[in-house]
């Protein structure tokens, strides 16, 4: 028999990416979406399975109990992210709140595995490099919802019998990117021939490929892994260098001004993560 692993989020910047890799796999798939989303997956030849609803978030321990029955890994990728709203939005309570009742319909229904996808802003970034040793520090809503999340569920769940990890993940662009980020807008402005406002680009930084998330996250998923892990590359770069490699895709490194731009408040000056998982 297949094993059958169910997504959250899968339609999402991360989300698609796990799905993308997860389908080039002997397993059985079963997405969670919302209603409005449901035509995006009714052709699709590597869904098995299509659960509905308004809100994943709003739904009771119950509701998550029926729709996990047989389910062996549970990758949970969904959660609040609107660029420019997210760190500071009660939304996040909400989603913590839907991921408990979530992880206590996973037990009830006997899954074996959950991993649940976090972020390095649940890490003090005072510290510059993060490793999962690490110590938390929050310091938005989001990251705190992520950090608490984290924390319920890694004491929770393995007394409860259900392996658990939980993916840290640090800056990814790529496929399917907001336009408001960084490399989106960098790549509109280059096209067509505009310039380009940045600020200093002296922060460093940790940058992913958003496909190679989806595989790491996938990969973790259908490996036997626990605890926290960063989904990271482990390179320190400037934002002034990952720029510049952009520019010169289009020869036009005249066309990015730095110290243009106001700073952002959220901003620590090296945020790059320490590997502690290698793709099997």
């Amino acid at each position: 028999m297949k094993k059958r692993i169910l997504i959250t989020g899968s339609s999402g910047f991360v989300g698609r990416q796990v799905l993308n890799y997860l389908t080039t796999k002997d397993i059985n798939i079963t997405v969670i979406v919302r209603n409005s989303d449901q035509k995006m997956y009714e052709n699709s030849i590597n869904v098995d399975n299509i659960i509905t609803t308004l809100d994943l978030f709003s739904e009771s321990a119950e509701w998550w109990k029926n729709v996990l029955k047989g389910v062996d890994t549970l990758i949970h990728v969904a959660w609040y992210t609107e660029v420019g709203y997210y760190l500071h939005s009660s939304k996040n309570l909400d989603c913590l709140q839907g991921t408990i009742n979530m992880a206590k319909g996973a037990s009830e229904a006997g899954v074996r595995r959950l991993v649940g996808v976090g972020t390095c802003f649940e890490y003090d970034l005072s510290k510059g490099l993060c490793s999962i040793e690490t110590p938390l520090k929050p310091l938005t809503i989001y990251a705190s919802a992520k950090a608490s999340a984290y924390n319920i569920l890694s004491q929770w769940l393995p007394k409860q019998k259900v392996e658990f990890a939980w993916c840290r993940l640090f800056y990814l662009y790529g496929e399917g990117e907001d336009i408001q980020r960084l490399a989106p807008y960098l790549r509109s402005k280059l096209t067509k021939g505009e310039v380009a406002e940045l600020s200093s680009g002296d922060k460093i930084r940790d940058f992913m490929d958003v496909r190679q998330a989806g595989i790491l996250i996938a990969s973790v998923a259908l490996a036997s892994a626990s605890g926290p892990i960063n989904i990271c590359s482990g390179k320190p770069i400037t934002i002034r260098e990952f720029a510049e490699n952009i520019a010169d895709e289009y020869g036009r490194r005249d066309l990015l001004k730095f110290s243009t731009r106001k700073e952002e408040i959220f901003n620590p000056p090296m945020v790059v993560g320490k590997k502690n998982f290698i793709k099997i």
